[in-house]
């Protein structure tokens, strides 16, 4: 089958290359470099497959010309489907999959990662030593042992987070509209409401999906409850977090560090190189401005082992619809279906 791919890079190419040989496929995988949208949609004239991304537009409009042109399946290259107008999908007879299971281990150790790096200070401890300043001036930090975290979201990669924080010897508080008894099975671990988490926990970590309930979950109102110098970390998708209420967080106080590896306008910035330009995104130059803030580029999915499951379950997706196969990672557009906060 003959698949427009969008948002490629070299990586993308590598690994689906190899999930299509090994699976003996032989799909015809056209690569393009842009994001899919309107403007670029044009591009899948006569393909009867899209292969999209986390950033890529895939509403309305994006649909409308996908349709005309003969698209009738769409393969999402991740597990979030936000950027997926669903309900147009159905209404133009398109299916759309997805990626329900990758490396959840990605993620969740890369929250540890910004965990870590922002209580030690390495960020600022690596550049210091580099230029042979040896101080420990500002550099303090707080053992984890003991500290009360906050897990948001426990599914998969909010479970490993969990564990990996019990390792630590953390007391762990969870919240999910759908609770998880794998997770109550943790020591010291426990499900309670929103307003109780926020006052209690040291450090909070977020792994659910963004969803019209939770979008900008962590807002002005949210913050105010939290614990005065509290460590916050997003690993899941930037619209979670009301930007403008968490630099008024920073500036304050309220929020002592921060981390995130997503970010609600991210779609302008991430997964290319920007080193040359001006970045015109006022919020986001002031966020890297904040010593204590720490962003990644979308890159906590970015281990091997992810991407090879990625891929493979792509390549899959697309044999599946091309066979008439039942698609066992499809998504339907259910509206009176309730979306849980796990991930």
């Amino acid at each position: 089958m003959r698949v427009a791919v969008f948002s490629t890079k070299s990586y993308d190419r590598e690994f689906l290359d190899a999930a299509n040989a090994t699976a003996q496929a032989n799909h015809e995988l056209v690569y393009f470099d842009t994001r899919l949208n309107p403007k670029t949609a044009s591009l899948a004239a006569d393909f009867p497959a899209v292969c999209a991304f986390v950033n890529d537009d895939v509403g309305t409009e994006t649909l409308k010309i996908l349709a005309a042109q003969g698209t009738r399946f769409i393969a999402l290259r991740s597990t979030g489907f936000n950027n997926v107008d669903l309900k147009t999908a159905a209404e133009l007879g398109i299916k759309v999959a997805r990626v329900t299971v990758y490396s959840p281990f990605s993620v969740a150790e890369h929250a540890v990662g910004l965990v870590l790096m922002l209580n030690r200070r390495l960020y600022r401890a690596y550049n210091r030593v580099r230029d042979d300043n040896f101080s420990l001036e500002g550099l303090l930090g707080f053992d984890l042992h003991g500290s009360t975290v906050g897990i948001i979201g426990t599914g998969k990669i909010g479970m490993i987070f969990a564990q990996i924080m019990q390792g630590f010897g953390c007391h762990l508080l969870g919240y999910d509209v759908y609770p998880n008894p794998k997770f109550e099975a943790i020591a010291n671990a426990r499900y309670v409401e929103l307003p109780e988490l926020f006052a209690k926990a040291d450090i909070i970590s977020l792994h659910c999906p963004l969803t019209p309930e939770t979008y900008h979950l962590i807002d002005a109102n949210a913050i105010a409850q939290m614990k005065p110098g509290m460590m916050l970390i997003n690993t899941s998708r930037g619209g979670l977090i009301d930007t403008t209420a968490v630099i008024e967080g920073i500036k304050s106080g309220q929020i002592g560090h921060l981390g995130i590896d997503v970010y609600e306008q991210e779609d302008e910035l991430f997964f290319r190189d920007l080193s040359d330009t001006v970045i015109q995104d006022d919020a986001f130059q002031l966020l890297q401005s904040f010593s204590n803030v720490v962003i990644t580029a979308h890159q906590a999915f970015f281990t091997r082992n992810a991407l090879t499951d990625i891929s493979t379950t792509t390549i899959s997706n697309i044999t599946d619809f091309e066979q008439g196969h039942p698609l066992k990672n499809e998504i339907s557009y259910q509206p009176l279906v309730s979306t849980a906060t796990s991930s």
